[in-house]
């Protein structure tokens, strides 16, 4: 297995989901682990759950200055860090002519904004050869209705990652994006889908993947442990589709 220990990692939206999972993944692999999210409860009883000295704090990604506080209080306790994994995002899935001015802002504010100036905060903080990997999605490059801006948001930060790669090559610092596709996560019920909804989106969805399910957490976060590990050293610049086959199409069938 490849190791992360006493690697300092800092994961955004930490607090359940893809985060949490890669939280206890890189936990797993000797990591000293801090995630936040913006509800101090949430995030509180996360990182008493993770255990292992995980640092828990409160902070919206979608607020520079939250960003600022955020890299001061992670520079106060550990100094340096070596993976930064940007993981917070909403979704709000809605068709173009029902999109509100404050949908808009609120998910490019947390999803491309918030993740832009994470990064930028975080620079200084950066040991050489450190990571980042940030979290996207196969919204990115194709076209669900409903969800312009939210696909909008994500292929930004593919852009962003793209772009990243080639300007901090100098410092040896990688930057990889991932991708997955459905995925069994809150986001869904955040995005204001109820419980027969959520099911009925897995379903329909895992008659058209080739592995016939949804994706889980965990599978997420490994990934993402490989891309934070040496074992990636030579990964950058890289976009990973993690969707059971979704986005491949078949030409007859």
């Amino acid at each position: 297995m490849s190791t992360l220990q006493n690697k300092v990692a800092v994961i955004t939206g930490g607090n359940s989901g893809i985060g949490y999972a890669t939280a206890e993944e890189f936990i797993s692999r000797g990591a000293k682990v801090i995630i936040t999210g913006r509800n101090r409860t949430a995030v509180e009883a996360a990182a008493a759950t993770l255990g292992n000295g995980t640092l828990g704090i409160t902070a919206d990604q979608g607020r520079i200055t939250e960003a600022s506080r955020l890299a001061g209080e992670v520079e106060a306790t550990y100094g340096k860090v070596d993976v930064l994994f940007v993981n917070a995002g909403i979704g709000a899935f809605v068709p173009v002519d029902q999109v509100t001015e404050a949908q808009f802002d609120e998910t490019m504010n947390i999803n491309f904004k918030g993740a832009f100036f994470t990064v930028q905060k975080f620079l200084p903080l950066l040991n050489d050869g450190a990571s980042i990997i940030l979290l996207s999605s196969v919204n990115a490059f194709t076209g669900m209705p409903g969800s312009s801006v939210y696909s909008a948001s994500k292929a930004a930060l593919n852009s962003l990652g793209r772009t990243l790669s080639r300007e901090l090559a100098s410092r040896k610092i990688r930057v990889n994006v991932v991708n997955p596709g459905p995925i069994v996560t809150p986001i869904l019920a955040k995005a204001g889908l109820d419980e027969d909804g959520i099911k009925a989106f897995h379903k329909k969805f895992s008659e058209r993947i080739p592995l016939s399910r949804p994706g889980e957490s965990s599978e997420v976060a490994k990934l993402v442990a490989f891309l934070a590990s040496s074992d990636a050293s030579f990964i950058t610049g890289a976009e990973y589709n993690i969707d059971g086959g979704l986005t491949i199409h078949e030409l007859v069938g």
